[in-house]
């Protein structure tokens, strides 16, 4: 079932889907021939709710006093999913790639970088894939439950000094106020529009992953055979599911992913059939709480290559490619590293030039 206006796009001609560019980072757009475009739920449970006192609001200024009685039922849990697939003389991908958000993030992570240049969604377009986004559970369109009634705990609100230490764009103690900030040298982070970066924050709640699991693999089993590019929390979704079901799952690509499967605990052997990418940006080695986050995904990348498995790794500063910061796809040479990602999928079999 399509939702939110999903008619599709059935074009004789080409459309012409074009990201958001300013003067200085305008560059050559090539047409993309699209056949449809649209969206949908998925995952997610009825439940009902009772035992709740009603009360009377008003919904708009003038309007009268309504009772509102917040006992009944409710859809909760579900998953918010867009896609854009391309006309079949313009699809070079043999699947389409499923592009996953980070924690506190939402499928706009993939859209358009903060200082208005096309994101990843257009690049793999034009590069031939068919795209679908999502909003996890929780996040953006995909919706909120009641709390405490359904969701256990309180959501979890990210400040700026988090993210901008966190992401890598200034160092520990950097960030005093928005008035009193400093980057790192050499950051390809556009500073400038880090607090328009910051407007697409959204809560997290974190007693949410067994119902965000749930809905990824419905979509899974939906959408898929398919690739899976991820990025930061949400890539212990994408290599749990990776690893319970390798014929669906043809490879994923971990953009400076944050959640590992322990081999001391699980079996890797499924994972260890399906190609994996991982890529890192700069200051990881000089970040404590960053070495911490990547220690037990190395642990995990060494198991599935005692087992055979491919787990190829793209160190960008090891490759000469500076400064770049966990949201390496907002970056000013987020073009760059797409290329990069988008030759791996070439030599996997999984896109084509």
């Amino acid at each position: 079932m399509k939702q939110h206006g999903a008619t599709a796009l059935t074009l004789a001609g080409l459309i012409l889907l074009a990201g958001c560019t300013t003067p200085a980072s305008e560059r050559a757009q090539a047409p993309v021939a699209v056949a449809e475009v649209g969206s949908f739920h998925i995952g997610g449970r009825q439940v009902t709710l009772d035992g709740l006192p009603a009360k009377e609001v008003r919904f708009t200024p003038t309007s009268p006093l309504t009772r509102i009685d917040p006992n009944g039922e409710f859809e909760v849990g579900q998953m918010y999913v867009q896609y854009v697939r391309l006309a079949p003389a313009a699809r070079r991908a043999p699947y389409p790639l499923l592009m996953w958000h980070g924690g506190g993030l939402s499928g706009v992570t993939w859209e358009s970088t903060p200082d208005g240049r096309p994101g990843w969604q257009m690049f793999f377009l034009r590069a031939g894939h068919d795209v679908y986004v999502s909003d996890a559970v929780e996040r953006g369109r995909a919706s909120w439950a009641r709390y405490p009634e359904l969701y256990r705990s309180e959501p979890v609100f990210r400040t700026k000094k988090e993210a901008w230490e966190l992401f890598r764009i200034g160092p520990a103690g950097s960030y005093q106020d928005a008035a009193h900030r400093s980057a790192y040298p050499g950051t390809q982070f556009p500073v400038a529009a880090f607090d328009q970066f910051m407007k697409q924050g959204v809560p997290r709640w974190l007693t949410n992953d067994a119902a965000t699991e749930a809905a990824y693999d419905a979509l899974v089993q939906r959408v898929c055979p398919c690739v899976i590019m991820v990025h930061s929390q949400g890539s212990t979704f994408a290599y749990t599911l990776a690893n319970r079901y390798p014929d669906k799952i043809k490879a994923v690509v971990g953009v400076e992913p944050s959640g590992a499967l322990d081999p001391d605990k699980v079996d890797l052997t499924p994972l260890s059939r399906v190609p994996l990418l991982f890529v890192w940006g700069d200051k990881i080695a000089a970040t404590p709480r960053w070495q911490g986050i990547q220690a037990p995904m190395k642990k995990m990348i060494a198991a599935l290559k005692a087992k055979g498995g491919r787990a190829d790794e793209i160190d960008l500063p090891a490759r000469g490619i500076a400064g770049n910061s966990h949201l390496m796809m907002m970056d000013a040479n987020s073009d760059q590293i797409a290329a990069l990602v988008q030759d791996w999928l070439v030599a996997q079999g999984l896109a084509g030039r």
